[in-house]
């Protein structure tokens, strides 16, 4: 039996304990580390400030648990390191702060002698604690970002229906997810997740694939028609067969392609690695030859003098921007998309996605709100009685209430907060998959539906034919109003631009990228979308 592997297993949970208690352990040693740092910064470089903060002997104990409590972690990487014959910039790391912090314990106990001796030495407490403190916080960050994308991991897994009726042996029975094998016949009822992925053997529907397209508008399914699991069956009954279960399914598929991401690297990390393990020796042998330069051809006292140069060589080389910026910004940049929704395929995806000269948009909850609203409303009968227009549209919000689909749900929306409908009762509902609904309202018969419903139970578009062109010209999906057997009036709904969406393709314009718009939507529509947030006509990619 093939069984479904959505949920974490024991070693995830292990390594999600161990980040957390790793993040509270970074946490806490960054508030200390935070603290006394600033407090070694403000006494080594604010003027004014009062004379005990500049006191060495107090930056000495303010900077003593910062660099054997908080840069302990680096010491140890240090020595593993030197175990193994191979420096990493935690031997950096180490090497530099230590220089800069025993030169400085030296400063504070002999720093008379040195001026006897014609030297000004100044102590670097701030120096070594700074740095430790920016690398702990690059850590923290990495940490973080990590946490972030699990999290997303954790929701994609939520998503996943937990339970399906399965027909064995000729019964109905519900059974755990895990338990559905390729080629069972499952029930999926309205309102329903559709558990595994699968083909529709019996019945129609519509089903919201949004978590996997974007497209807020349910895709109509009938008998042969691909669905998806854990996407959402709204209206119809239909029977599916099971034919891919488990890790192969497409939810499944998107979840590793998360945590790959997660634990991927960028070229320009291995380029940081490699550079790393020759720049760390060079950076000794230089302060090491700067030493010996010094105390071969320096003024006098040439020991003191020569040390305090290649201590400067070492502490300048020490926060190596490669080292600190690159993995955290990876990190941080992939964690920061997935806590907006934004899943990165990978760290190269992210590096090369710098190159990109032409971007192509999603349009429907990409560029657009995902949620269609009503733009406009029309009474044909009588379209300046106000009072019998409020009733023509509290009738038609009455019954759309009965619906699941998001166009009535827009309506319905709308209708809170224009027109009541709370006195208006509906009975004989149906609902005609993908095209409106129809029932009795009042007892009075209405039909809401699509324009190609309205003309196929016989009632008359003509005079209203150019009317319907123009708000579809203009990228909305029109729904008609027939009450009592008479066309009465019409309601335009689109899926607004989100607020930045003009701003972003302007300002991705500016630095040179071309913007183009892909969707499934009709030309008319995504020219109209397309028009609205500022892309050519020309760039618009429809019906795909």
């Amino acid at each position: 039996m093939k069984k479904i592997s959505l949920m974490v297993d024991g070693n995830e949970d292990v390594a999600e304990r161990e980040r957390a208690r790793e993040l509270r352990d970074l946490k806490g040693k960054l508030w200390v580390s935070g603290g006394l740092t600033g407090l070694l910064l403000v006494g080594a470089m604010v003027p004014g400030v009062p004379e005990g903060l500049r006191n060495l002997w107090l930056m000495w104990i303010l900077a003593t648990p910062v660099q054997f409590w908080v840069g302990w972690q680096y010491y140890q990487s240090a020595w593993s390191g030197l175990k193994n014959r191979a420096a990493n910039m935690d031997t950096l790391i180490a090497l530099g702060t230590s220089v800069a912090y025993f030169f400085s314990v030296a400063v504070v106990l002999f720093g008379e002698s040195f001026e006897r001796m014609g030297v000004v030495a100044d102590a670097y407490f701030e120096v070594s604690a700074t740095i430790i403190t920016l690398i702990l916080l690059g850590k923290f960050l990495e940490i973080r970002a990590k946490g972030q994308t699990s999290e997303a991991i954790k929701q994609l897994m939520q998503l996943a229906a937990k339970t399906a009726w399965v027909i064995r042996d000729g019964k109905e029975i519900e059974v755990p997810i895990e338990e559905i094998i390729v080629g069972d016949k499952i029930v999926v009822k309205p309102g329903e997740k559709i558990p595994v992925d699968g083909v529709i053997i019996e019945g129609d529907s519509s089903v919201d694939e949004s978590m996997v397209t974007g497209e807020s508008v349910p895709v109509e399914k009938a008998k042969g028609d691909k669905v998806i699991g854990a996407t959402i069956n709204t209206v119809g009954n239909f029977v599916m067969m099971a034919e891919k279960v488990g890790s192969e399914t497409v939810l499944a598929h998107i979840i590793e392609m998360v945590k790959a991401a997660q634990g991927s690297r960028a070229p320009i990390q291995k380029l940081v690695d490699t550079v790393s393990g020759y720049f760390v020796p060079v950076v000794i042998m230089l302060s090491i030859a700067t030493f010996l330069v010094w105390f071969n051809f320096g003024p006098e006292p040439t020991v003191l003098r020569a040390v305090v140069a290649m201590i400067a060589v070492l502490i300048i080389a020490c926060p190596c921007a490669l080292g600190l910026a690159t993995p955290t910004s990876i990190m941080v940049g992939i964690g920061r998309g997935a806590n907006m929704g934004i899943l990165i395929k990978d760290a190269e995806a992210l590096e090369l996605f710098g190159k990109v000269k032409k971007l192509v948009f999603d349009k429907t909850g990409t560029l657009t709100q995902g949620k269609p609203k009503v733009v406009t409303v029309a009474c044909f009968a009588n379209p300046n009685d106000s009072e019998q227009c409020k009733k023509l549209q509290a009738m038609v919000a009455a019954i759309e209430a009965k619906s699941e689909h998001p166009l009535a749900q827009a309506v319905v929306e709308w209708s809170k907060e224009q027109v009541g409908m709370d006195a208006f009762r509906v009975t004989d509902f149906k609902a005609i998959v993908g095209k409106g609904v129809e029932g009795k309202v009042n007892g009075i018969p209405v039909v809401v539906g699509r324009p190609e419903l309205v003309a196929e139970l016989g009632y008359d578009l003509g005079r209203y034919k150019k009317d319907i062109e123009e708000l579809e010209q203009e990228g909305q999906t029109v729904v008609v109003a027939v009450v009592a057997g008479m066309v009465e009036g019409m309601i335009g709904m689109r899926d607004e631009p989100k607020a930045g969406a003009g701003k972003t393709v302007e300002n991705l314009q500016k630095i040179g990228v071309e913007v183009w718009l892909i969707t499934g939507d009709n030309k008319r529509t995504a020219e109209a979308i397309a028009g609205l947030v500022g892309i050519r006509s020309e760039n618009v990619m429809a019906g795909v």
